[in-house]
């Protein structure tokens, strides 16, 4: 069965700029999966996290894989990435968040769908808004305004 899902791009240390980007179009070879858009790319300073301002975007793609298929499909795109967790919230070269996979609720110990603070980050819900904005309340978009985001050109 093909199903819609949401991943949130961010990165904070070497290149991030150019990480992503080609986090972006790695995430067209996943297997049985299709982007269907992709946002522009946003500076964001970190969010219950450290480091230099992260580079975020969001995608939204059709897969026929299943979430934990999924799941592991991205850890292994931030691994290819030099992606290391030295402890929560470290710096990361790259992460990749699975925000939705169709209508799932999922809670087990390595996956939660919906993911549980989308609604509490700008840097999910502004890209997020700017690809599928009938996804996205404008009471949430209000809840955030106060964390700087900045539409990069």
């Amino acid at each position: 069965m093909t199903v819609e899902a949401v991943i949130a791009l961010g990165a904070n240390l070497g290149d991030p700029v150019r990480t992503i980007t080609q986090a972006l179009r790695d995430l067209a070879d996943l297997p049985e999966t299709e982007v269907l858009g992709v946002s522009s790319l946003y500076r964001t300073a970190p969010h219950q996290a450290t480091g230099p301002d992260f580079i975020n975007a969001v995608a939204r793609v059709t897969t026929r894989l299943s979430p934990h298929g999924l799941l592991l499909a991205l850890q292994a795109q931030e691994q290819r990435a030099g992606r290391e967790r030295p402890y929560p919230n470290a710096p990361r070269t790259l992460d990749l968040d699975l925000i939705f996979h169709g209508d799932a609720a999922i809670h087990t110990s390595d996956l939660t769908l919906p993911h549980p603070r989308w609604r509490e980050r700008a840097f999910v819900l502004v890209p997020l808004a700017e690809i599928w904005p009938e996804r996205v309340p404008a009471v949430d978009l209000q809840a955030v305004q106060h964390q700087a985001i900045e539409k990069l050109p």
